[in-house]
């Protein structure tokens, strides 16, 4: 039984509701929180008023941000990737959240930017980790006419009658090396600034792009070093939200790329496809937490200084009451998170039905508060000179990227309808 001798005040960390830390978590808490407050918060706001040709060259803010992440040592690659799956569980998300907290756009960057290198690591091939396991780079998987054809795994989607689309980006094999032809989407998280690229490409071994079903396409999962000859840039997107991040088109003409530079072959590019993507889909939830937070945090303070009625707007009964609905919204996506680090970590994950879960759910959520935080704002929250239309924007974003949430919801559902009928008999 729970027993109080006088009610005082919570006790809440950095991220609200939390339990004890461990001496090692709380020190990373703190260093992220600080590196998104002092860094990330003022080098976000510079990039979103500029054109996104400015954001890519020699004297932007972004390379001087991208300097300084790397300096930090937040994300030492090496050190995450030696940790156990406990302690991977238990980090990872409260660097992503705060990261989130500081500037969405540039958290996207962060992770997208290491996402091959991370996977270098994860070989323990000596020669793949030093060509690519210290480079910025980006995850390509979109293209222009096959894009959430990509999610549709086991073809349940394609049309009765139908094939997967080849799409505009595919390879073949010739010998020892792997021969790229096409182009990317424009949405390829870092593309401008990445000097590596893991690509997920349909790929012909030398019996055609189809796997034997003829439904779905064969794939290979490689790293392509972005200064091969035949590759291009196309230009940065104009975005509404994320305007740090910088995405846009790669192009290839007959790029070659050494067979060794493979990650994984036919049936295994799939498994290492959905591996890369329940990654991505829960940091995104931990990232937009944190947007949710953000926007939180900004409407605490606000609605403190704010007076109407002679009196501080929280006085107000409606706001206190849409201030509180705000609060257990952000405590809902991170405890929602949390459960599927928990899974995906566990001997029982991972599995990518868990991670669209928490990104569908919580990137919903991340634009709703961020909306509702601007209601409060009132006029106000529609101007530059508060930071929550931009937080609303980048929220914005997020239902989209990394898989739009309508369409992974479809799929998840799917994967639970099957579970339900090979359980039932059905």
């Amino acid at each position: 039984m729970f027993t109080f001798e006088k009610l005082e005040n919570p006790i809440l960390g950095i991220r609200g509701l939390e339990a004890d830390l461990t001496e090692e978590e709380q020190a990373i808490q703190e260093v992220a929180h600080r590196f998104a407050a002092d860094v990330m918060r003022p080098i976000g706001e510079k990039l979103d008023k500029i054109s996104p040709e400015e954001a890519i060259a020699k004297e932007s803010p972004l390379r001087d941000y991208m300097a300084k992440v790397q300096e930090s040592g937040i994300l030492d690659l090496a050190a995450l990737a030696e940790m156990d799956n406990h302690q991977k569980s238990r980090i990872f998300p409260i660097i992503f959240e705060e990261f989130g907290w500081g500037d969405s756009g540039l958290a996207i960057a962060t992770l997208a930017s290491s996402i091959p290198a991370f996977a270098a690591h994860g070989t323990g091939d000596a020669e793949i980790i030093e060509k690519f396991g210290g480079v910025p780079g980006c995850w390509l998987a979109t293209q222009p006419d096959r894009g959430s054809d990509v999610v549709d795994m086991d073809g349940s989607e394609v049309h009765p009658g139908d094939s997967q689309s080849k799409g505009n980006l595919r390879c073949r094999v010739e010998g020892d090396e792997i021969v790229v032809t096409g182009q990317s989407s424009a949405w390829v998280s870092f593309a401008p600034l990445a000097q590596t690229a893991l690509a997920y490409i349909p790929c012909d071994y030398g019996d055609g792009l189809y796997h034997k079903n003829g439904l779905s396409l064969n794939h290979v999962a490689i790293f392509i070093p972005l200064d091969l000859p035949g590759v291009s840039r196309g230009k940065p997107l104009d975005k509404l939200g994320q305007r740090p991040l910088p995405q846009g088109e790669l192009f290839f003409d007959e790029v070659r790329v050494p067979k060794k530079y493979c990650l994984a072959t036919k049936d295994e590019a799939l498994k290492s496809f959905v591996g890369t993507l329940t990654f991505a889909n829960m940091e995104m939830a931990a990232t937009f937490t944190g947007v949710a937070r953000a926007a939180a945090d900004h409407a605490l303070a606000y609605v403190h200084e704010r007076k109407q009625g002679g009196v501080p707007i929280i006085q107000h009964q409606s706001v206190q009451l849409r201030m509180f609905n705000l609060w257990q919204k952000v405590e809902a996506a991170r405890a929602l998170t949390q459960r599927v680090f928990d899974y995906n970590y566990s001997t029982k994950g991972p599995h990518l039905m868990a991670s669209v879960t928490s990104k569908t759910y919580v990137t919903d959520t991340a634009f709703e508060v961020a909306s509702d935080a601007l209601q409060l704002f009132g006029g106000n929250g529609l101007t530059k000179e508060y930071p929550i239309e931009k937080i609303m924007r980048d929220a914005r974003a997020s239902m989209i990227e990394d898989g739009e949430n309508n369409v992974l919801k479809l799929k998840g559902m799917r994967w639970l309808s099957r579970q339900y009928t090979e359980a039932n008999d059905l």
